[in-house]
């Protein structure tokens, strides 16, 4: 049996572990933006940083190196003066972009719903510890 059709109640702990570490990778701030960009082609640094409004040069450089660690993104310098660099998504991020685009699908088809239930919840009294079920 697959680990996708396991309850997570019986998974092993190191089986927990390994989903949680790969979800945390394509769950965090900027991975999902990086590996979006790249669908199109490789891009250098300096373009990728244009491209994702609000990340900083340190976050795109640590986001870029754990892609690369995990085979997600692949990283070729080029010998020139000064060298370039070019990112590109590996055999393996390619996989990754179907998810990615469901995703990003998602939210654009529910986000009207997602502030609705926002709004929502924030105006309504919050609810103390006891009552909550």
């Amino acid at each position: 049996m697959s680990l996708s059709h396991k309850r997570i109640t019986d998974m092993s702990q190191e089986e927990c572990v390994t989903i949680r570490e790969m979800l945390d990778r394509v769950g965090d701030r900027w991975s999902i933006y990086i590996v979006a960009q790249l669908r199109d082609g490789p891009l250098r640094f300096n373009a990728l940083k244009r491209s994702i409004e609000g990340i900083s040069q340190r976050m795109l450089t640590l986001t870029l190196r754990s892609l690369e660690r995990d085979g997600l993104v692949n990283r070729t310098v080029y010998p020139t003066n000064p060298p370039q660099v070019e990112y590109a998504l590996t055999d393996l991020g390619w996989t990754l972009l179907e998810p990615v685009s469901a995703l990003i699908s998602w939210a654009e088809e529910h986000q009207t719903q997602v502030q609705r239930a926002r709004n929502q919840f924030d105006i309504a009294p919050a609810s103390t510890p006891s009552s909550q079920s």
